[in-house]
């Protein structure tokens, strides 16, 4: 078998020879170069298309680019726009809350004015029985702050309940729509005097049971019944809420009528407590 023979070729000859010909090829072009214009346009034919590619393709490619750059900008953009909206929204329920809040201690202060000659100490309502009302409920404030049983709760515009137990750091308290309650009271205007009874089935229409009116009294519809002076454990005066539906009872001896509580018993988030006790009866 015949072996090949191996050509060594030194870098730096072959370096000298392209610049050589390189060198010469521009000498035939700057000499000849008339002759050599039909090989420049078959050339230019060939490779200006060619260009044309490269600088269309180029062109795609670097919008291409700037269209991306552009995305990625405004999505950048756009999270910083969702921090912020995020951001706005949080402080505006903090405003919100704050409002609420100071809104139910402006009532609270005019509440607290209206009943201006009685001591009393604010709460917070912080559980309620299972119902849609706040029949009865616990309030934040106990012993340790000089609450006891038997003590009269205000909120809206009036009397809220009474507190039932009375405990370290907390309360409970039975509203006067709950079944169990039972206040005697009177018509503002006449003096008359009634029984308010309280009834959670009324209440869903917003009104509880007054009975035991005078036959004779001379009352209308949207009169005020407030606490009566005979009430064992009720101080005299607080406005419970406003009579309607008048009418002669079944026995013809006294009249009934339904009632409207002054407070709004679906929603209760602050109360003052009457620190006073009626003084009680002492034969």
């Amino acid at each position: 078998m015949r072996r090949r023979t191996k050509i060594n070729l030194n870098p730096k000859h072959v370096l000298i020879a392209c610049v050589v010909l390189l060198i010469g090829l521009i000498i035939i072009s700057f000499k000849y170069g008339e002759q050599l214009s039909p090989v420049k346009e078959a050339v230019g034919s060939v490779i200006t298309p060619m260009q044309r590619g490269v600088n269309t393709v180029g062109t795609y490619i670097s919008n291409k680019l700037d269209n991306f750059n552009s995305i990625k900008e405004l999505l950048d953009e756009n999270d910083k726009l969702k921090e912020q909206v995020n951001s706005l929204a949080f402080e505006n329920k903090l405003l919100l809350q704050d409002k609420y809040e100071l809104d139910g201690l402006r009532k609270l202060y005019e509440l607290d004015q209206k009943y201006a000659d009685y001591p009393k100490v604010a709460a917070r309502v912080i559980s309620k029985e299972s119902s849609n009302w706040y029949s009865t409920f616990k309030i934040d404030k106990g012993t340790k702050d000089g609450l006891a049983v038997d003590m009269n709760v205000l909120a809206g515009n009036g009397l809220a309940g009474i507190i039932t137990e009375a405990h370290y750091n907390y309360s409970l308290v039975r509203a006067i729509i709950d079944d169990n309650s039972k206040i005697y009271g009177m018509f503002l205007k006449t003096s008359d005097t009634c029984i308010v009874q309280g009834d959670l089935q009324l209440m869903d229409d917003c009104k509880i049971r007054v009975e035991f009116i005078n036959k004779d009294a001379q009352i209308s519809d949207g009169f005020e019944i407030v606490t009566s002076h005979i009430s064992e454990k009720y101080l005299q005066g607080i406005l419970i809420g406003y009579v309607s539906n008048i009418e002669l009872a079944s026995s013809n001896m006294t009249k009934t009528a339904y009632l409207t509580p002054a407070v709004d018993f679906q929603h209760l988030d602050e109360v003052l407590i009457i620190t006073e006790l009626k003084e009680p009866l002492i034969d």
